[in-house]
């Protein structure tokens, strides 16, 4: 009741004139002479769907403390997932792609494979195995139909339109399209994480089983009260659908995990284009997205726990080289004119000695990001020789992204130096 309380104080969803007083001069507030005058009369969107989130959220609440029944009742769970998906999925419809009717069915639909996929991998039934892969695997190809689509709904308008209506139907496509990169981008988010959680916890389920499991050969162990009690919450709590047929038959969770994490990270960097043109910061905030790749049999074969920062450390090195190329690129390519190209002209000048620098900048990268990796200690002479060459980029380039990786060059060369010897006392202590 104090969730719901909370729920309308902060939405405010639209009530009947008969339940509360209506006030003049909160309706004036709402849109006044100033925003009329300078914006024009726009078009209310509808307030209803918040009725819908207000739903959304007190049926997760009930779900998450056990008023609903789900964890015991695979009916009810499903009916409670593909309840929330759809309410979910009407709300983001109705308040963010309201002029987009016929895309209605493919948002709701996508939604709606996201909550059967997030529920069912947390609380599995004796079917949800074979059916999830399919499920995800349907979301995945709404993806590219749903962003094409929003595209081809509005080409005809914009070519037999006016100017100024082409103009404002473009800015229209392309808000959508962002609207729709940032959805799939917060789904694929939500289903790497959930996917990652249940692998951890199934390790951790492994690892507690190893250490209980000499106790089941006698009665008198002389276990700790806090693993007698971890041992008895799982005897009374273990499903029928146990953690070792969940390993057995869905071995295709951490392939799952690893295809959201990697179209989410390229989502958000075309996001990132669109959004920024590009900026060098972003990708130090987006590159940890990588952390949530698992180890499987497919994708990563040699990827494991040892290697988690490798992708990071390897995207951060690798964007910010690409991006270098393309500002040097930018700067010589004058369009239809061609290369600007002149021996001993400026354009010359500035790409080979900008091209000269980023390759400077490139030894200590490709040698932290082999570190990174096999963690085999480099030599400290190969240290102090490549990190000098990192201050030339700093000082003389005229590319801030060069100038970026020559700093993360000498940081990188420092944190190698630092880890290496910690490794090694480490080592010696171990001996």
């Amino acid at each position: 009741m104090v969730a719901m309380g909370l729920l309308f104080i902060l939405m405010q969803p639209p009530i009947p004139l008969s339940w509360a007083f209506q006030s003049d001069l909160i309706k004036a507030a709402h849109q006044s002479s100033d925003d009329i005058s300078i914006y024009g009369i726009l078009t209310s969107k509808p307030t209803w769907p918040s009725w819908l989130l207000i739903a959304t959220i007190l049926l997760t609440l009930a779900a998450v403390t056990s008023i609903i029944p789900v964890k015991y009742i695979v009916e009810l769970r499903t009916f409670y997932a593909v309840g929330v998906g759809v309410t979910l999925g009407i709300y983001i419809c109705a308040e963010y792609f309201f002029q987009a009717v016929i895309l209605y069915p493919l948002l709701v639909a996508t939604i709606v494979c996201a909550s059967v996929f997030v529920v069912f991998t947390h609380l599995p039934s004796a079917s949800s195995t074979r059916v999830l892969p399919w499920v995800f695997a349907l979301l995945v190809a709404l993806f590219p139909v749903t962003y094409l689509l929003e595209g081809q709904l509005r080409a005809k308008s914009i070519e037999e339109g006016e100017e100024a209506d082409k103009f404002t139907t473009m800015l229209a496509v392309e808000g959508a399209r962002r609207l729709l990169l940032g959805l799939y981008a917060m789904i694929f988010m939500l289903i790497a994480l959930g996917v990652k959680f249940e692998l951890a916890s199934l390790l951790h389920e492994k690892a507690l089983e190893r250490g209980v499991a000499p106790s089941r050969s006698g009665r008198n162990s002389g276990f700790s009260p806090k693993l007698r009690l971890i041992r008895q919450c799982r005897a009374s709590a273990a499903p029928s659908f146990t953690i070792k047929r969940l390993a057995a038959e869905a071995a295709w969770m951490p392939a799952v995990g690893n295809i959201s994490t990697v179209l989410c990270f390229v989502i958000c960097l075309i996001l990132n284009m669109h959004l920024t043109g590009g900026s060098n910061r972003a990708i130090f905030f987006l590159a940890p997205i990588l952390l949530l790749l698992n180890q499987d049999s497919d994708i990563f074969a040699g990827f494991g726990d040892r290697q988690r920062y490798f992708p990071v450390t390897m995207a951060i090195s690798g964007y910010l080289v690409l991006t270098a190329l393309y500002r040097i690129w930018e700067e010589v390519w004058h369009g239809d004119n061609g290369w600007g190209f002149q021996i001993g002209g400026p354009g010359w000048f500035f790409s080979v000695k900008n091209a000269a620098l980023l390759i400077l900048t490139l030894p200590n990268h490709i040698l932290f990001n082999r570190f990174m990796w096999d963690y085999v200690k480099q030599t400290d002479t190969m240290l102090l020789l490549t990190m000098p060459l990192n201050l030339p980029s700093i000082i003389i380039t005229d590319i801030v992204t060069v100038r970026v990786l020559g700093l993360l060059g000498v940081i990188y060369s420092l944190a190698q130096y630092l880890i290496s010897r910690r490794i090694r006392i480490a080592g010696m202590k171990y001996i």
